[in-house]
């Protein structure tokens, strides 16, 4: 999500990285409910009770949650499906073979933040849309490989800029991933596009959640009349997928990882 902005840059100890790996943990867990959920006939309400039911068993609660907007954030998660980017409102919507759904998810444990996002098929999809799947979560990965001490914001950002539009598509230009921690929203901003070399150093323990927001059909994007949700302008297929992302001196950190530390989404 994305609204009000802190800019001060937090570098967190080692003991605070702890706490936001155990943050990530549990955020994990929430968006692995959710994509398990995720089934053709589901609701897009029934999904965000699947995450919320995780976050109430560990006893946090979403960031999200009354976020301040046009008015409060009404849910825990943001689930946003086909042409919807971020920030679609769960609700009766109900999905289909062959939708893609992007859950977005947070969990504030013991004062700190975790933010993460997948983005999942609904039975059997498109080749198209499979391919927009699979080249949005690499390039999350190819932005996560460049957050390393002594390399700049503008390197992340070149990274993912041009791995997506090497495959034919589009990041975004209005929506950023952000540095996070103590609050949902901190220093650094970090688009999805730039130029290497440029920007802030990366430092160790700088935390930032990195989200590839990336479009099929154009870069462009408006917002729905419910003042959240973000639509791709021609309304072809979105994806969207976010880590919380540690930089320390021996590579980056991956703190929204499951417990046994693989990703979370991947359907049973």
């Amino acid at each position: 999500m994305m609204m009000s902005w802190e800019r001060q840059v937090s570098i967190k100890s080692k003991r605070e990285l702890e706490i936001m790996r155990d943050a990530g943990k549990i955020n994990a867990e929430a968006l692995q409910a959710a994509a398990d959920a995720t089934k053709p006939g589901a609701t897009t309400a029934e999904i965000n009770a699947a995450a919320e039911s995780v976050l109430k068993k560990h006893g946090v609660y979403s960031p999200f949650l009354n976020y301040p907007g046009a008015y409060p954030y009404p849910a825990s998660t943001t689930i946003s499906v086909n042409e919807e980017l971020v920030h679609g409102i769960p609700g009766n919507r109900v999905l289909k073979e062959g939708d893609i759904v992007s859950v977005d998810c947070g969990a504030v444990y013991e004062g700190f933040v975790a933010d993460s996002a997948i983005s999942v098929p609904v039975g059997k999809v498109s080749e198209e849309a499979q391919r927009l799947l699979d080249v949005t979560e690499e390039s999350l990965y190819v932005g996560i490989a460049q957050m390393i001490a002594g390399n700049r914001i503008g390197d992340v950002s070149s990274a993912i800029q041009n791995f997506v539009e090497g495959k034919g598509y589009y990041v975004t230009r209005e929506y950023t991933g952000h540095g996070v921690g103590r609050q949902m929203h901190e220093g650094p901003q970090v688009p999805n596009y730039g130029i290497a070399g440029r920007g802030i150093v990366l430092r160790p323990g700088m935390t930032i959640a990195l989200e590839p927001m990336v479009l099929i059909g154009t870069p462009a994007t408006r917002v729905l009349r419910d003042q959240w949700t973000v639509i791709s302008y021609d309304r072809s297929l979105t994806a969207h997928f976010e880590h919380t992302v540690a930089v320390s001196e021996n590579g980056p950190l991956i703190l929204t990882l499951l417990e046994d530390g693989g990703k979370p989404g991947r359907k049973k």
